[in-house]
């Protein structure tokens, strides 16, 4: 049985504009989803972008299992700050009794 991350841990508010591709203007965007309930942590890391890149993380968000947040999304963290996600994993250890959860690190 996979269980979801405990919502008492989801302390911080973020706001998700789903990456839906390049139009003829440039980036779109899906509707936005506002007040996800997340774990912000501001730590700046290393990631490896989709593309190869080393780049430098200045958020990860750690959310629901079911968060609709593909790379390239806008994410307005809880300071105000608008970012976007390089990065999106699914964790998920199915039988094992720890929490599903959806990791987005963001530039």
């Amino acid at each position: 049985m996979v269980t979801r991350v405990p919502p008492a841990l989801l302390r911080h508010r973020i706001t998700v504009e789903p990456y839906a591709g390049e139009g003829a203007y440039g980036a779109q965007y899906r509707h936005v989803i506002p007040d996800v309930p997340a774990l912000v942590d501001s730590s700046p890391r290393l990631v490896r972008a989709a593309d190869g890149r080393q780049v430098t993380a200045t958020a990860t968000v750690i959310a629901g299992p079911t968060l609709d947040c593909p790379p390239g999304s806008k994410i307005t963290l809880p300071d105000g700050r608008t970012t976007t996600a390089i990065t999106v994993n699914h964790h998920t250890a199915p039988g094992l009794p720890v929490p599903a959860c959806t990791e987005v690190s963001c530039e």
